[in-house]
């Protein structure tokens, strides 16, 4: 059995230098919500998007800069053959076993924090009017709400998140169930938003919904 690896510091993303100097939007929500939806939408009006669950599947992608010291802490067994992380093995580790979740935590999230402070230089020095960092955990982490300016919520019913996901990923309910059972209930991210984006309407209503927050991220960064 893998020993547990040391417990990951609170420290947190040095986004220091760009507070106070470009507007720094937090956009969450629970699984199935429509995040990606959303900050597609907003990356087409020019906003800087960060993304830290595409930066999780980065660094757990074949070769990744992860799958070294997963490999050491968990075992081959969880390193897929094409060089990735075996998601599902994983998935059902870190759900059983709480010390393993941390483990794995312990190994990813710095290189997610470093990746997303590179990310969110560069896209300043590039002129983005904005920089919006999706994080579905952003609640959950105990340090991003610190950090950013406004928090957007993309909000739907959770039977529409358990079905968008059960769709999606080919996952039975009872497994996205759990999933849901281990994020923030859908009361406590309504609790902490500025601005809520219910998803539940046409593409088209979203676009003009999206449109209309772009506009006033713009004037809150004039004010």
């Amino acid at each position: 059995m893998a020993t547990a690896a040391p417990t990951p510091t609170t420290k947190q993303p040095d986004l220091s230098l760009l507070k106070g100097h470009i507007p720094l939007i937090g956009l969450t929500g629970g699984i199935g919500s429509g995040k990606t939806a959303v900050s597609d939408l907003l990356a087409k009006l020019g906003a800087g998007i960060i993304d830290t669950d595409l930066i999780a599947h980065q660094i757990t992608a074949p070769y990744g800069s992860a799958i070294s010291p997963i490999e050491k802490q968990f075992g081959p067994d969880f390193i897929a053959a094409d060089g990735a992380l075996n998601r599902d093995k994983m998935r059902s580790l870190v759900f059983a076993k709480p010390e393993a979740r941390k483990s794995l935590e312990a190994i990813t999230h710095p290189l997610i924090r470093q990746e997303t402070v590179r990310q969110a230089a560069h896209l300043s020095k590039q002129g983005a009017p904005y920089l919006v960092f999706v994080v579905p955990l952003l609640i959950e982490s105990g340090f991003w709400m610190e950090l950013i300016d406004r928090l957007v919520l993309v909000d739907c019913p959770k039977e529409t998140q358990i079905q968008r996901v059960m769709q999606r990923s080919n996952l039975p309910r009872e497994e996205v169930e759990r999933i849901l059972a281990a994020q923030a209930s859908r009361e406590e991210r309504l609790k902490h938003a500025d601005v809520v984006i219910e998803n539940q309407a046409s593409l088209k209503d979203l676009e003009v919904e999206m449109q209309n927050l772009h506009q006033k991220i713009l004037q809150f960064q004039k004010d």
